[in-house]
């Protein structure tokens, strides 16, 4: 078939990459505009854009809403449009161009999680199994007809960039599979259930934020499913309650230590606990504002915070 490819992020690769070595034929890629980055606020180009140009395949950045966009689409004259992470809602015309539809990889077992954040928000609710769908689009959001799916097991010390990686190598299989059996029309899409729906909103900041009141185990699911974006963090106690970074290293639960309040820092030589409403868990790595993210001890040494510390705390001392 003549796919048209719409992706952007590191998890689209994998399919991309395992479409342009199927027996099918990639024509062209969608993606995101260069958007800034870093510092410097230089453009930098989507991973899938930087993938599709190193095989000499054309890229399109167009936002797929005007009329130029369906033209250029109908010219094209692709049998199927897959899609992973690509990150914009298409109106019915578009949807109904290419000849089998658009055909999207979302990393959970539809109708659980939809949305932008799947994984993380699997990761956060302590969900065993989680996975990946096939399915058409259609008007809704991630509501289509189901054309495949595959399980996955979310382990213990997952984080969500470690579960997100596998389900991308994962799907791209599932996606490719999917692919040839509607060219060979073995597949009977299925209507999603009307039981089990849950969402999965885009994590902002503010959902990021640890409340140390919050049992060891809640910590611990919140800041592996914001590793490692957008970054699990606290405040540091004093006016204006400086933020640091938790996140880009788990936290490892240590249930032996049950004599931290909540939020109650204590640094030694090899680890930094901090308490919770349960006990202590140990922090992986910290990043204060402006600095690169270190080792919580190499930051202890350096910050040198007192035994008693209370991290996220208002300044009338309640922790939040």
């Amino acid at each position: 078939m003549r796919l048209l490819f719409a992706g952007t992020p590191e998890a689209a690769v994998p399919s991309l990459e395992a479409l342009i070595a199927s027996r099918h034929d990639v024509v062209a890629v969608l993606t995101r505009a260069d958007a800034p980055a870093g510092r410097g606020r230089r453009l930098v180009p989507s991973p899938v854009r930087v993938a599709a140009e190193s095989h000499g395949i054309p890229v399109l950045t167009d936002t797929p809403r005007g009329d130029e966009f369906l033209a250029r689409l109908r010219d094209l004259d692709v049998d199927a449009a897959p899609v992973v992470a690509y990150g914009h809602l298409l109106r019915p015309d578009v949807l109904a161009a290419p000849r089998h539809g658009w055909v999207n990889l979302h990393f959970s077992i539809l109708p659980a999680w939809r949305g932008a954040a799947p994984v993380q928000r699997a990761v956060i609710a302590g969900d065993e199994i989680t996975g990946a769908t096939t399915f058409l689009l259609d008007a809704g959001m991630d509501t289509g007809p189901v054309l495949g799916t595959l399980t996955e097991t979310v382990r213990p010390r997952d984080t969500a960039g470690d579960l997100l990686d596998r389900l991308a190598h994962a799907g791209a299989g599932l996606l490719t599979a999917t692919l040839d059996a509607l060219e060979d029309g073995t597949l009977n899409p299925q209507p999603q259930p009307a039981d089990g729906i849950s969402h999965a909103a885009k994590l902002t900041p503010a959902d990021a934020h640890v409340d140390f009141r919050d049992p060891a185990l809640a910590v611990d699911r919140l800041v592996r499913g914001c590793t490692p974006a957008p970054g699990a963090w606290t405040t540091l106690p004093g006016p204006g309650g400086d933020p640091v970074r938790l996140g880009l290293g788990p936290v490892t639960p240590r249930p032996e230590v049950t004599d931290l309040r909540p939020g109650e820092l204590r640094a030694g030589k090899r680890d930094v606990l901090v308490g919770t409403a349960t006990h202590a868990v140990e922090l992986g790595t910290v990043q204060p504002v402006g600095k690169r993210p270190m080792a919580a001890p190499d930051w202890a040494r350096g910050a040198r915070p007192q035994t008693g510390t209370l991290l996220g705390t208002d300044l009338d001392g309640a922790t939040r």
